[in-house]
């Protein structure tokens, strides 16, 4: 009797063992497709940028092909707008639920990048408590961040030598580089938000 029950639980690991070798697959294999694919002429990762990150790590934006991306433009100077900004996205981070929790990044797009070095968005991410693999912080030339906020249709304007005004949004894209969500404002319900980004995540 104690063999056969052995044999049953030897059995019955092989059968779990199979089923996440083959779910491991059909990521891979879902992730393939998506690389393989043609970009769509509404996709971000059509721009011809070069950009760094916190780490100093050189990267272009069709490196985040694959993943659901969530993007947010700030300055680490600012004293105004940017604090309830970052809030809210750590909170919109911290809420989301999902089974392809590991596949969404959440980016913050530096709009000054000449005072936001690498060295200073990786203190930034750290004081911030978003120093997580989900968390990217990018800097890249002026001209460069103009097109991206373009797309994003994003306004900001230097009215000092520390400050800046702009738009404060936060915007959602696919796994191609697709914007397929955004909303508006600080400290808003972004119940809707988390839901489309669940629903995008999902579906990988």
């Amino acid at each position: 009797m104690k063999i056969n029950k052995l044999i049953i639980y030897c059995f019955c690991g092989l059968l779990m063992l199979g089923c996440k070798s083959s779910t491991k697959i059909e990521t891979e294999e879902k992730k393939q497709a998506v690389l393989t694919e043609d970009l769509s002429d509404l996709s971000v990762y059509n721009l011809p940028s070069n950009w760094t990150d916190q780490n100093g790590n050189q990267m272009q934006l069709p490196d985040l092909r694959g993943d659901i991306v969530v993007v947010a433009m700030i300055y680490t100077s600012c004293q105004a707008a940017c604090p309830r900004l970052v809030a809210d996205m750590r909170h919109i981070e911290k809420t989301v639920n999902s089974k392809s929790k590991s596949k969404i990044k959440y980016l913050l797009v530096s709009i000054d990048p000449t005072v936001d070095t690498p060295e200073r968005l990786k203190k930034f991410s750290i004081d911030n408590e978003m120093d997580g693999e989900q968390w990217l912080f990018l800097r890249s030339n002026e001209e460069d961040t103009r097109e991206f906020a373009a797309t994003l249709a994003v306004n900001y304007k230097k009215i000092s030598p520390i400050d800046f005004s702009h738009s404060n949004i936060i915007s959602l894209f696919n796994e191609n580089g697709e914007l397929i969500y955004q909303q508006e404002g600080l400290g808003v319900d972004y119940a809707p938000t988390i839901k489309a980004i669940e629903e995008a995540a999902n579906k990988l």
